[in-house]
């Protein structure tokens, strides 16, 4: 359903394409597009390495809000409250999208680390340490963060590739498909970046076991046009390598 570029009426959900990248369903100018990706950077610095960063409890939820909504805020404030064509309504359906998607990211990216494991070493997440001897209060607090946290990171992600993607498209002429590998392959490089200092500057660890992962996460709202389902599946596959790990850290030892 094609709109008049000047109106700010929401995109309809059966809408079957990517949006932005076209001008549709509203016509992000080059300004626009500058000021989403300064919030997405704004976003990643108070997560990762502002003073931010550094909160602890309840106070921590704070970067992991900002990190996800001020890139939120922008996009709505550039395109006139277009935030519908990112995130369609999420129902069981959807859920099951995002146990498949998740399942499979964790079947490529173990695959992955196991071929892998015989000829370097993984950097653990330093996280898995302190679940190993946090209380029931900071494990929901814990989760609570990463639900807000894993929802901003496919924001971060995505919205670069529809970025991307509308650069090619618009200003250098190149079709459909080659301005979506465009957006898929800077967008990638720029998530897995985002995980260097969590497992300490290892590039193989990053750019080909996380990059896999991420491969498959962009794959799921590509299939899906839904955010909601690409931040499922995110936080599924996160949450159950966690609690792999935290199980793990408290199995009884011997018999």
């Amino acid at each position: 359903m094609a709109l008049d570029p000047a109106s700010t009426q929401p995109l309809s959900p059966t809408t079957d394409d990517l949006p932005f990248y076209n001008h549709e369903p509203y016509p992000i100018v080059p300004l626009g597009w500058a000021i989403i990706i300064a919030a997405t950077i704004v976003g990643s610095i108070l997560l990762t390495v502002s003073p931010m960063a550094d909160l602890q409890g309840v106070a921590s939820l704070v970067p992991a809000i900002l990190f996800a909504v001020v890139p939120l805020i922008a996009l709505a404030l550039v395109s006139h409250g277009h935030l519908n064509t990112l995130f369609r309504p999420y129902g069981l359906a959807a859920l099951g999208r995002s146990v498949f998607f998740a399942v499979t990211t964790m079947i490529l990216s173990s695959a992955t680390a196991l071929a892998l494991q015989f000829f370097m070493t993984f950097a653990v997440n330093p996280v898995i340490d302190v679940l190993a001897v946090a209380g029931p209060f900071d494990i929901a607090l814990f989760m609570l963060r990463t639900f807000i946290q894993l929802i901003g990171e496919e924001v971060v992600t995505i919205l670069p590739l529809l970025a991307v993607m509308w650069t090619c498209y618009t200003k250098f002429g190149w079709g459909r498909r080659a301005s979506l590998a465009a957006g898929i392959l800077v967008s990638t490089v720029w998530f897995c970046s985002l995980h260097l200092p969590t497992y300490d500057w290892n590039l193989i660890q990053c750019f080909v076991v996380i990059g896999i992962s991420r491969l498959v996460l962009t794959w799921s709202y590509i299939r899906t046009r839904n955010l909601w389902v690409s931040a499922g599946a995110h936080i599924i596959n996160d949450w159950s390598l966690f609690a792999i790990s935290f199980a793990g850290s408290h199995m009884p030892i011997g018999t």
